[in-house]
C-alpha cells in the first residue's frame, strides 16, 4: 500500500504516461518565473521530469531549429527539469478545424523523457491546445488588481471558447497577506456565479523568499492535485480527433471577445 499521497503518484508515473499542465499566462505578474520555478521544485519533490514549455508573451521565441525537429531545441536545466523556449508555436500547428492539438503530440515526442508537461500561454493559445480535453488549468496572478482581472479574463476565455471549468491558482506574494484568501475568494465567487466554474484550489508563492526555504503544503497540495487531475496521456491521445472551437452554448462571439 501505499505510505502516503506522494508515494502513490511516484508508483502511478512509474507506468503511466506523459501528465499535461496547462498554465495561463499573465503578463501583469511580475514573479511569474518563481511560480512556475516553484511548481516545477514540488513536480521535483515526486521524483518527476518536467519539461516546461514557455510560450507566454514575454517568453524568449523559439530556436531556428524548431521548425525541423523539437527534440533538438529543449534545454536539459537539470536532472528534473527540461525548458523549451517556445513563443507563437503552437499556432505552428492549427489544423483545418483551427486546433492546434497536435502541437502536444509533437512535444510528447520529442521529449519521451518527460513526466510532466507544463505549457506555459495565453489563454486564447491555450483553448486552441486544450479544447475539451481532461485537464486543469492553473491561474497565475499577484495582489495587483490588474492582475487578477487578466486571470479572470483567462478563466472566462477557457471556459467560454475551451469548455473547461475547473481551475487552480497561484499567487506570488507572501502565504499570510489577508489579500491572498480576499483574491482566492473573490475569484472563486465570480467563476461560480458568472462562469459556472470552479476554482478548486490555490496557493502562495512568496517571490522575494529563499530559493532554499522548503516548499509550503499549499503548493505541495495544489501540484499533486494538478497531477491527479489530468489522465496519463489523455490530453495527448485527444489530439487525433481535435475538433473545432465553438463557443459555449448560449455564449454570442461578442462577449467572448470581451474580457
Amino acid at each position: 500500500m501505499p505510505q502516503d499521497q506522494a508515494h502513490g503518484l511516484r508508483r502511478l508515473f512509474a507506468a503511466s504516461r506523459t501528465r499535461f499542465v496547462p498554465v495561463v499566462s499573465n503578463p501583469q505578474v511580475m514573479g511569474s518565473g518563481v511560480l512556475l520555478e516553484g511548481l516545477c521544485a514540488a513536480f521535483a519533490e515526486l521524483s518527476l521530469h518536467t519539461l516546461v514549455v514557455d510560450a507566454g508573451e514575454h517568453s524568449p521565441p523559439p530556436s531556428e531549429l524548431a521548425p525541423v525537429g523539437l527534440s533538438d531545441c529543449i534545454e536539459r536545466l537539470s536532472p528534473t527539469l527540461s525548458y523549451l523556449a517556445a513563443r507563437g508555436l503552437p499556432l505552428r500547428h492549427i489544423n483545418a478545424n483551427g486546433s492546434a492539438a497536435a502541437f502536444l503530440e509533437a512535444v510528447a515526442e520529442a521529449a519521451p523523457e518527460a513526466d510532466v508537461i507544463l505549457l506555459h500561454a495565453p489563454a486564447a493559445e491555450l483553448a486552441r491546445v486544450v479544447a475539451l480535453r481532461e485537464v486543469r488549468p492553473l491561474l497565475l496572478a499577484d495582489t495587483d488588481p490588474h492582475s487578477v482581472t487578466e486571470a479572470y479574463a483567462g478563466m472566462k476565455w477557457l471556459t467560454q471558447r475551451a469548455g473547461l471549468m475547473v481551475y487552480s491558482l497561484l499567487m506570488a506574494c507572501h502565504p499570510q497577506l489577508r489579500v491572498a484568501s480576499r483574491i482566492a475568494q473573490q475569484l472563486h465567487s465570480c467563476a461560480d456565479g458568472f462562469l459556472g466554474a470552479v476554482l478548486r484550489d490555490w496557493a502562495c508563492l512568496d517571490p522575494k523568499g529563499s530559493q532554499q526555504a522548503p516548499l509550503s503544503p499549499e503548493l505541495r497540495h495544489l501540484a499533486r492535485e494538478l497531477l491527479l487531475a489530468t489522465p496519463p496521456g489523455a490530453a495527448v491521445d485527444a489530439a487525433i480527433d481535435a475538433i473545432p472551437l465553438r463557443p459555449a452554448r448560449g455564449v454570442s462571439p461578442a462577449r467572448v471577445a470581451a474580457h
